[in-house]
């Protein structure tokens, strides 16, 4: 059989008995998945590409505790979130959002503008509001992804979702000058 066709409980069993090259499939399957998680969480290229690396050995490391009825991912993304919580502990990295590359908006000055207002708005939410803004837009998962990854109920994942865009929404209000009837402030210049 070709190791590409093998399944993920497959490779576990092959991870289990030491195989490297098993090892090897696992990280080629979620190691992108995994970089792009942890840059959503540090902010910082290589720092993301050596805590998703980090992520595997300390999978591997545990992986004798695994249940292969399981899915390997939502394990895995528990292991990785801890290691870029630890990390911006230690280092008290400043929360921003990699919104470098994605265009917003006509002009590149209304572009940095806005992305600006962005990475302020998600960096002023809760843990878990930027967790699920961070898994939905910018990993592109859905509410069931989501809800296996964080080991919390569809209803939960929604809730918090909602709650977390309706909070964006109002810091962007404010930030970008608009008041609660989405009409721009007049500014007052003496006139």
């Amino acid at each position: 059989m070709n190791d590409e066709a093998l399944s993920e409980r497959e490779i576990i069993e092959r991870v289990k008995k030491g195989q490297k090259a098993a090892c090897q499939l696992l990280v080629a399957r979620y190691m992108k998945k995994a970089y792009f998680i942890a840059l959503g969480f540090v902010h910082n290229e290589q720092d993301a590409l050596d805590i998703s690396q980090e992520g595997f050995v300390k999978a591997f490391r545990r992986i004798a505790s695994f249940d292969a009825r399981r899915s390997f991912f939502p394990w895995f993304y528990e292991i990785l979130k801890n290691l870029c919580l630890d990390h911006l502990r230690r280092k008290k990295v400043k929360n921003e959002i990699p919104l470098d590359g994605v265009r917003i908006l006509g002009t590149e000055a209304e572009d940095r503008e806005m992305k600006a207002a962005v990475r302020k708005g998600i960096s002023q939410l809760a843990f878990e509001q930027k967790e699920v803004v961070l898994l939905r837009y910018f990993q592109q998962m859905s509410y069931q992804e989501i809800a296996e990854v964080t080991g919390k109920p569809v209803g939960t994942v929604m809730s918090s979702l909602f709650y977390a865009r309706a909070k964006l929404k109002e810091i962007l209000r404010r930030y970008l000058g608009f008041e609660k009837n989405d009409r721009p402030r007049r500014e007052n210049n003496g006139s």
